[in-house]
């Protein structure tokens, strides 16, 4: 009985792991075909074959030299100005209201915390058009700045991962630091934010791929505002009708330059990240 179960046992691991590599095959092999082929010497958008027959950096190398047409450098610059400022003002704004939200307790509390639930069951795309019209009464429309300001503006209604994780953490430290004589501020910033690394680097991440990777709001903000492209518009430009079968291979290889800082992100600091969301899932 006993060697019939493990026998049983045995077979149910083996389809999984089996199952768990065919998926894990092809969910990668997009991302290795594009490896290969951001360094393929052929150009043209049409490829009839699996591996490239010729192997170059010409690829690399005019996508950071070749710029009076596709500004690569330049699109790459505003993203990572863009992301690196909202990620900052973001991950303040979500810790903060989630540390008052965990710990202080006011008439209103209930009320916000239920608002700011419902707001965020709502999709983002809904409010575009409106957000569009803001800027241009503000004459904001094509600047980077106006991008900041909607990836950072609204950020603390999500506070909710964050929120759960501060509830972890034993009131009695915010008790015995006011015995002290230490303020809520002292507490936030000396206390509670020195033990909370790994929700603060599961914000950090967060943060910083929004602005990353939007596509759509940069699209209605920029228009046709080139030199204040992201990656993300200026890699669609190079594969518009106009553009793919000189630039393929160089958006090829830009993909892959723009996937790297996301993928090292993640790579160092996916253990907070797990962390974060687990830990910040016990309590709401």
């Amino acid at each position: 009985m006993i060697k019939s179960y493990k026998t049983r046992r045995q077979v149910t691991n083996a389809i999984v792991y089996v199952v768990l590599a065919v998926m894990g095959i092809i969910w990668v092999s997009p991302l290795v075909w594009m490896l290969l082929h951001s360094f393929r010497g052929e150009g043209g958008s049409t490829v009839h074959y699996l591996l490239p027959k010729t192997y170059t950096f010409d690829n690399y190398i005019k996508l950071f030299t070749e710029t009076s047409v596709v500004n690569f450098p330049r699109w790459f610059l505003n993203t990572l100005i863009v992301a690196i400022f909202a990620c900052i003002i973001s991950t303040l704004s979500v810790l903060m209201v989630s540390y008052a939200f965990s710990r202080l307790r006011f008439k209103a509390r209930k009320p916000l915390i239920n608002i700011g639930m419902i707001i965020g069951m709502f999709p983002g795309f809904m409010t575009m058009i409106a957000i569009y019209y803001l800027l241009k009464a503000m004459g904001l429309t094509q600047t980077l700045p106006a991008l900041v300001i909607c990836y950072s503006a609204g950020a603390g209604i999500g506070f909710q991962i964050s929120k759960g994780f501060f509830d972890t953490i034993p009131r009695a430290l915010d008790e015995a630091a006011t015995i002290d004589g230490a303020t809520r501020n002292q507490i936030f910033w000396k206390i509670i934010l020195p033990m909370s690394k790994p929700i603060v680097v599961y914000t950090v991440l967060t943060s910083f791929i929004g602005p990353w990777t939007d596509f759509i709001l940069v699209k209605i903000i920029m228009g046709d505002k080139i030199a204040n492209y992201t990656v993300s518009i200026g890699l669609q430009t190079m594969v518009s009708q106009q553009y793919i079968s000189t630039y393929y291979t160089q958006f090829l290889a830009g993909s892959t330059i723009v996937a790297i800082p996301i993928s090292l992100l993640f790579l160092k600091m996916q253990n907070y990240y797990v962390e974060g969301v687990t830990a910040g899932g016990v309590k709401g």
